[in-house]
């Protein structure tokens, strides 16, 4: 038997004092009925629900931040026999990316087998920051920054407003590196949007997604994310 609090925290849904918050608010039940009082022990046959959704808390979660190399594809298998990110995770649990980054795009990238968290990370109206570096062929003018920041037409769609600053100018090379900050994950995204300005993509690294950056980790290396980053994620999500 454990407490409550406790219990919802491990499964990551969010950190011990926000389900204790939950708990007095009246937003959880436990096998149905609702539980007010901080502490009270509950085990791993008991349902548990916050609002409507069943936490469960049979199953282990496993959460990863994985370094993405250049030359791997983001799936959990390819018919095309080439290495995927989940080859890369020393795992026996069936865990999938949250999103994708491309073949030739290398950086964060998260992976788990929390399907519930996956999907509302990935929904545009959670606003989650992904935060690319671009190295361009070409140098970005002032009026090439303001469309980026406005939205250009990829694909038949405007992109939403995103973060452009420009970091880097090599006159020599004729290239620049340009920080763009987008809340999209559509089909090679980043790519399309410097192409709808007419210049080209030479090399692509996410920086960050969320709070996670790579510091610590070499490419193709990876970590578990503790449960206070889990809480987190969760508390980020509607």
């Amino acid at each position: 038997m454990e407490r409550l609090q406790k219990v919802m925290s491990s499964l990551g849904y969010c950190s011990r004092r926000g389900a204790e918050k939950l708990i007095i608010e009246g937003k959880v039940k436990v096998n149905g009925k609702v539980v007010t009082e901080v502490g009270t022990k509950v085990s791993n046959s008991d349902k548990i629900s916050v609002d409507g959704m069943v936490l469960d808390n049979n199953k282990n979660y496993e959460y990863y931040l994985l370094y993405k190399p250049r030359g791997v594809v983001s799936t959990s298998c390819d018919d095309k026999g080439r290495k995927t990110v989940v080859d890369l995770i020393n795992t026996d649990t069936r865990i999938y990316p949250v999103g994708r980054l491309d073949y030739d795009t290398t950086g964060v990238l998260l992976l788990t087998n929390d399907g519930f968290l996956a999907n509302k990370l990935m929904h545009p109206s959670n606003n989650i920051d992904k935060v690319y570096i671009a190295k361009v062929d070409g140098i970005l003018d002032g009026n090439d920054i303001r469309k980026l920041k406005n939205g250009v037409f990829v694909d038949g769609y405007k992109t939403s407003r995103a973060r452009v600053k420009l970091k880097k100018v090599d006159k020599k090379k004729n290239t620049c590196l340009v920080e763009i900050t987008i809340h999209e994950g559509r089909n090679r995204q980043v790519r399309k949007m410097i192409e709808a300005v007419g210049k080209k993509v030479l090399k692509l690294k996410r920086e960050r997604y969320a709070f996670f950056d790579l510091k610590g980790l070499k490419a193709g290396e990876y970590r578990r994310l503790s449960n206070k980053e889990v809480a987190i994620l969760y508390s980020l999500i509607k």
